[in-house]
């Protein structure tokens, strides 16, 4: 990502603030600081004679998306989750759309984001039954149609071994065109190739079938760190409703997990099984959907090279630490698969 690019990212002209400032009723801001905790969207603190609010900049989802996802929280917090609901604008949407952008704004929330392996297990636990309720609470919301009727039916698609060996072969390229010879380049490039003489060896592993097992639902969609404020041992709230859309739940259950407690390169088995077990105290999902779930999971990782497609295909190398750290996940848990299925099958 270039010095220009992340100017434009963490700024906003003028003009626009100006606009922002009248669409939201904010009078003015008399202070506003860039958010850096964020990958995708950019978000600001700004501060105004009404209050402290959190500013976000919706950069890859549509008007008509963020605008459904964010009319759900009313119902949300009325069942007592954690959620903040957005600042309206004079016409009621949730959404402004200034200088070619969309734009949101909530009332700020206290609390720190606190990593997966840094929470006690209580609280670990306590996620786990706040996300059973987020579930819970979706299809409340979806009952009384804020959201689309869930279909009978999902089905996950399966990445064949040919196809994410082909798709290696042409990021492999792609590093050769485009890297500069940095560190970065050179762990890429070894990293494509390990990662075909891996999905080789284990390419009998991968799930045989496109249907998941299990319930599924409106769900999320990242449920993550950077998306979870915590007061001591209270979950604050849930951050972060681009992704909402209806999945099998012990997908979510699963990708939830990895991110939270797979770090530095191990999985914290410890902390998933009170995740699950607290989870299932909510929606009592099956030990054999919750293990088909993560294995699916794991050679989705496998298959998948998108911060590596962001690097290389858009210039954005804001997730390359992303890919470092996966990287090293994906060996561990492959030496432990059956471990890591049988932590999430405990809980």
């Amino acid at each position: 990502m270039t010095d220009g690019t992340v100017a434009d990212r963490t700024d906003i002209p003028g003009s626009v603030l100006a606009e922002l400032v009248s669409a939201f009723g904010l009078e003015e801001v008399r202070e506003r600081r860039y958010l850096t905790d964020g990958l995708m969207n950019a978000n600001w603190r700004v501060d105004t004679p009404v209050g402290a609010f959190a500013l976000k900049r919706v950069t890859d989802v549509s008007r008509d998306r963020v605008t459904r996802n964010l009319g759900v929280l009313a119902v949300l917090a009325g069942d007592g989750l954690p959620v903040s609901a957005p600042v309206a604008v004079s016409g009621g949407s949730p959404v402004a759309e200034v200088g070619g952008a969309v734009w949101c704004l909530f009332p700020w929330a206290a609390g720190a984001h606190i990593r997966g392996i840094d929470l006690s297990m209580s609280q670990a636990e306590s996620l786990g039954a706040h996300l059973g309720r987020l579930h819970v609470s979706l299809g409340r919301a979806c009952g009384r149609g804020l959201l689309p009727a869930v279909p009978d039916a999902v089905t996950a698609e399966v990445v064949s071994p040919e196809q994410a060996v082909k798709k290696s072969h042409r990021l492999s390229a792609a590093v050769a065109d485009k890297g500069a010879g940095s560190a970065f380049d050179a762990a890429a490039f070894a990293t494509l190739d390990h990662r075909r003489a891996l999905i080789a060896k284990h390419a009998g592993r991968r799930p045989q079938h496109t249907t998941p097992e299990g319930a599924h639902g409106w769900t999320h969609g990242d449920v993550q760190y950077r998306n979870l404020l915590w007061e001591g041992e209270e979950l604050a709230a849930f951050l972060d409703w681009d992704r909402v859309g209806v999945r099998p739940y012990a997908e979510e259950v699963a990708r939830t997990a990895q991110v939270q407690f797979g770090v530095d390169g191990v999985f914290d088995l410890a902390r998933v099984s009170a995740f699950v077990s607290g989870y299932r105290s909510v929606v009592p999902l099956e030990g054999t959907a919750l293990v088909e779930g993560v294995r699916r999971l794991w050679w989705k990782r496998m298959t998948d090279f998108w911060q590596l497609e962001f690097h290389y295909d858009r210039g954005d190398f804001s997730c390359d630490e992303l890919f470092i750290a996966d990287e090293a996940l994906l060996h561990w848990w492959t030496d432990r698969l059956d471990q890591v299925e049988d932590a999430f099958a405990a809980g």
